[in-house]
């Protein structure tokens, strides 16, 4: 066969590493559960941590880090969303772990190295035997190019590790993806032993669901199949410790459904009523014959805030929104990264008081517990509006957050499934919490029948 072949197959296999290192340090001033947590993942070796937002993701994973640059003697690499990597320095000093810093280009001479997933390519996965993924979810939001260079540069490191506060919420199988990025049973073979489909389902390709479903006597092994290689908790009495300093204030959900002042044209027809939309296509349409009103409505429910972050979803939006309230500054998706960057910071130090943003750039993993009010342009995405709530109520906010949901008379569908997407994030959260202490094996039967062979 083929040498070059050979290689090309071998550097697609994963590494067979299948269990860490005992803990070697773990921070004083760490609470309980999150000794508890890193002391799972240490010895994991290859481990997702489904942790909800402001239960210390940062500096587990930094412990993490530190533990195996004192086993491996070689760096650690932590890969965040923009802006994220100034926090990981500052809770670094916090807990007085030192040799870590932040590299744009590449280039580092410290232990524990932070970067953004867009600079990945600067780096050498060869160069780290251990890596991190902060918000591991965010990977859904880049296109397949650069999707693929991170799903790479994994795949040869043998200790991995991917955080989230939102593991799939509202699609089970997304968790393959996760399962075949840590090294254990890849996604299709996920689907082959969890899941089936029917042919109704596969040909609807533009209906709004999913083609496979989770077989109703696998429900149970799937849940410890997946609490075998991951660990979950929304709130440290999940793993049996107190909860008496991580307690929320309250979250005001407010809905302001504005008023479509145009009319439908559906198959050349004029429509006398406002109708619900019901494709991609018509809430496309529904949404953009209704950005002047819902900017609007917006910007009134902004006024006398002392902080608002608007989330918007179209370049429009954020262009008007930036005309209408002459206080905020927008971030696009055209600006350079060391300017969003700036944007960013500026924000979450208070020189800005007024964010336009979209939640496929901002919404994951900032600390944003000085502000306590937005306003939010619901899609179907239910991971980015989790995520984009969670920049302001997380533990350590103070203040009772308050959330204006704002969409026109057609978007119903789209409030409806956020609703049914969050009932899911809970079924599943609840799953995987009650079966964290259990354990499951992937049962593999010796064939040893007799083949009767054809008589001709």
């Amino acid at each position: 066969m083929n040498q070059e072949y050979l290689n090309f197959i071998e550097a697609k296999k994963h590494s067979s590493i299948n269990y860490g290192i005992e803990p070697i340090e773990l921070p004083d001033q760490m609470f309980d559960y999150q000794k508890h947590v890193c002391e799972y993942a240490i010895k994991k070796g290859r481990c997702a941590v489904f942790l909800d937002t402001g239960l210390g993701k940062t500096i587990i994973e930094l412990t993490v880090a530190r533990n195996y640059n004192l086993s491996t003697k070689k760096p650690v690499l932590i890969i965040t969303p923009l802006a994220v990597a100034f926090q990981f320095i500052k809770e670094a000093a916090k807990f007085g772990i030192d040799d870590v810093s932040y590299s744009k280009d590449g280039t580092y001479n410290t232990s524990i190295v932070v970067c953004n997933y867009e600079r990945l390519d600067k780096f050498n996965s060869s160069d780290f035997d251990c890596v991190v993924l902060d918000e591991s979810s965010i990977l859904k939001n880049f296109d397949g190019a650069t999707k693929a260079s991170i799903t790479s540069f994994m795949r040869k490191v043998k200790y991995r590790y991917l955080f989230t506060a939102t593991p799939s919420p509202n699609d089970f199988i997304e968790l393959g993806t996760s399962s075949e990025a840590l090294g254990y049973m890849g996604y299709t073979d996920m689907l082959g032993k969890f899941f089936s489909n029917n042919e109704k389902n596969i040909k609807a390709q533009d209906k709004i669901g999913n083609k496979f479903y989770l077989k109703a006597h696998a429900k149970d092994d799937f849940f410890r199949w997946v609490s075998s290689w991951s660990i979950s908790m929304r709130k440290p009495s999940d793993l049996g410790y107190s909860d008496k300093r991580h307690v929320l204030p309250d979250l005001v959900l407010n809905h302001h459904c504005v008023r479509n002042d145009e009319q439908w044209v559906l198959n050349g027809q004029l429509m006398m009523f406002t109708i619900v939309a019901q494709s991609m296509p018509e809430i496309r349409q529904e949404q953009k014959m209704t950005i002047q009103n819902r900017c609007e409505k917006a910007v009134e429910l902004s006024n006398q805030k002392d902080y608002t972050v608007y989330w918007c979803n179209f370049n429009e939006e954020g262009r008007l929104l930036g005309e209408l309230d002459k206080e905020a500054v927008e971030i696009s998706g055209s600006m350079s990264l060391d300017k969003k960057e700036g944007i960013l910071l500026d924000f979450a130090n208070g020189n800005i008081t007024k964010l336009i943003t979209k939640p496929k750039i901002t919404a994951f993993g900032l600390n944003w517990q000085h502000c306590a009010h937005s306003v939010y342009f619901p899609t179907f995405s239910y991971e980015q509006y989790y995520q984009a709530i969670r920049r302001f109520y997380r533990f350590g906010q103070e203040r009772n957050v308050v959330i204006d949901l704002v969409y026109s008379e057609g978007q119903k569908r789209v409030i409806d499934s956020l609703l049914q997407k969050t009932k899911k994030a809970d079924e599943l959260f609840s799953k995987l919490n009650s079966t964290l202490n259990s354990t499951y094996t992937i049962q593999q039967r010796e064939f040893n029948q007799q083949i009767q062979k054809p008589k001709w």
